[in-house]
């Protein structure tokens, strides 16, 4: 079965980078959120592009994502863990020199026992109320704390997506007042939705994430993605035939309809179906009909002219959040769902020319 071409262009993630870091100020640093993989676009390619943008402080989300990230940075950058120091992270954590940002009492106590002498981030619960010390939790090991002196004090919005939300501003003034109990440190609350807040939530350091790749809420990003699927097969529908499982779409009139190799195995919802999405053929947008099959989708072709031996899903067209939408999901679910069946090809200054490898 030919492989769909998932297409990621790291100038335009580096671009992204550049503009959300000119967004947080000259004295702010912006970091890059590579957690699951990059977003499933292969931190080990984005990684080397945005250290030559300039970025040099990452974060992930497990220590084996710092462990693999640091392999492709090298010495120097700075790599936050931010789950902390779970069970069996101390000896990865001290062999590839990450940061963990320690989220509870217990694991302050933890790392003050196991690494007592290696670099920390302490995260507070500003009011997000899911990862991060609360007011009596950081009482309890303000001691332990004080010693380790962690080099970064974080929080983390819960409604950044929504400017107006009172909680924004609640969560602020929880952060600096939980802050301030602590040794002093750079501090750090907003993601890609809080560096849009402006500079009262900028802090010391921003980590954007999602807004790297092209997501919302970042409006002025570049489309970081492009996915074209192999067109497999064209066949002649009657009016009145049914298609795919089901029947879901019925033939309004006499049709060619495409099945295209991609399916819900590879992060096409089956939830996108009936969302008036549609693939190009250049220019040309043609409509997903049918329901999604774990390896297969169906497209109304009957206007195209030709059939290209491609039609894409996601382009500047149609993005990860416009597939979002009509799943009734998010643009992270849509990223980090991307499967490993696809072809993967980077391009861009930062790649090798012509480079393709797998999943990264």
């Amino acid at each position: 079965m030919a492989r769909a071409t998932l297409t990621i262009d790291l100038d335009a993630i580096a671009a992204n980078w550049r503009a959300l870091d000119a967004r947080s100020g000259r004295d702010v640093e912006t970091a890059g959120v590579l957690k699951a993989d990059a977003y499933g676009l292969g931190a080990a390619r984005v990684g080397p592009a945005l250290l030559a943008a300039g970025a040099r402080v990452f974060f992930v989300a497990l220590a084996e994502e710092g462990a693999a990230l640091r392999a492709a940075l090298g010495p120097g950058p700075a790599i936050h863990v931010l789950s902390g120091l779970l069970p069996g992270d101390a000896e990865i954590l001290r062999t590839h020199d990450l940061s963990p940002c320690l989220n509870s009492a217990a694991q302050v106590i933890d790392f003050e026992n196991t690494l007592p002498n290696h670099t920390c981030a302490v995260q507070l619960d500003s009011g997000m109320h899911r990862l991060g010390l609360n007011a009596s939790e950081l009482a309890s090991v303000l001691d332990p704390l004080s010693r380790l002196r962690p080099r970064l004090v974080l929080s983390h919005l819960a409604c950044a997506d929504a400017p107006d939300h009172p909680q924004n501003a609640n969560q602020r003034r929880a952060f600096i007042d939980l802050a301030n109990r602590l040794p002093p440190a750079p501090r750090s609350l907003a993601a890609t939705g809080g560096v849009l807040l402006g500079p009262d939530y900028h802090f010391d350091l921003t980590r954007p994430g999602v807004g790297l790749f092209g997501g919302l809420p970042f409006t002025e990003a570049r489309p970081a993605v492009t996915l074209a699927l192999p067109v497999i097969q064209v066949r002649e529908v009657a009016t009145g035939g049914g298609v795919g499982y089901g029947a879901a779409w019925v033939a309004p009139r006499p049709s060619r309809v495409a099945t295209l190799s991609a399916g819900y195995a590879d992060g096409l919802l089956r939830a996108i179906a009936g969302g008036a999405v549609q693939l190009f053929a250049g220019e040309r947008a043609c409509p997903l009909i049918g329901r999604v099959s774990m390896d297969l989708v169906t497209v109304d072709v009957t206007d195209l002219a030709d059939v290209p031996s491609h039609l894409e899903i996601l382009n500047a067209r149609q993005t990860v959040d416009d597939l979002a939408r009509a799943a009734g999901t998010i643009g992270y679910e849509i990223l980090t769902s991307l499967g490993d069946r696809y072809e993967r090809v980077y391009k861009g200054a930062a790649a090798d020319p012509g480079a393709i490898s797998g999943r990264a």
